[in-house]
């Protein structure tokens, strides 16, 4: 086994067929994926979504959030692009302050704070992602342009700054009136997300 190479497995999905890839050492202690979908080809724009952990809605359900129907979106229309593409995972739980502010965060919301308002109430920034990281990923990936499926400007100025160009921001928005009204009207207004229903 070449030392370098990041360990990686098929995954059987509904979509398809997937490659998860490891990143493990990525000098955050943290383990970080991407996962490989669709047929890639060589010369090609794939299509990206950097994707955050959302241990609430991925694995429990929670409808406080729209994260597990992005992922859930993201992989199904990358499986579809004629580029393929890839999902980088970032393990960046509650925009960044982890899983013990997100609950306190979540505690905050139910006595009436919005999303934004509850992680500066806890000391914590609004948003304390870094993108960073998904671009040394995509580079050890051998990828320096994407069209990038989001909704977030960061993401796109935190991946041109470290290196990855965007092509094209590809919306992924949730029809208007669905559970998520509130938060993603937060989003809108006080992170700054491009959303036409919001």
């Amino acid at each position: 086994m070449t030392q370098n190479k990041p360990i990686s497995a098929t995954l059987p999905i509904p979509a398809g067929r997937g490659e998860l890839i490891l990143f493990d050492e990525m000098g955050d202690g943290k383990e970080h994926f991407a996962f490989a979908l669709g047929d890639l080809k060589k010369g090609e724009t794939p299509l990206v979504r950097v994707h955050s952990e959302c241990i609430t809605s991925e694995i429990f359900g929670s409808q406080r959030c729209d994260c597990r129907w992005q992922l859930d979106t993201a992989i199904e229309e990358i499986s579809k692009a004629t580029s393929g593409g890839y999902i980088i995972y970032l393990r960046q739980e509650g925009r960044g302050i982890g899983i013990k502010g997100k609950l306190q965060a979540y505690n905050l919301q139910d006595k009436g704070f919005d999303t934004a308002e509850a992680n500066e109430e806890l000391g914590f920034e609004v948003d304390e992602r870094s993108y960073e990281l998904a671009a040394k990923i995509l580079l050890k990936l051998g990828v320096a342009k994407v069209d990038l499926l989001t909704n977030n400007p960061s993401k796109v100025e935190g991946l041109q700054k470290s290196g990855v160009e965007v092509s094209s921001r590809v919306e992924i928005e949730a029809p208007a009136g669905n559970q998520w009204d509130a938060y993603l009207t937060t989003k809108s207004t006080k992170l700054g997300h491009k959303l036409k229903n919001y």
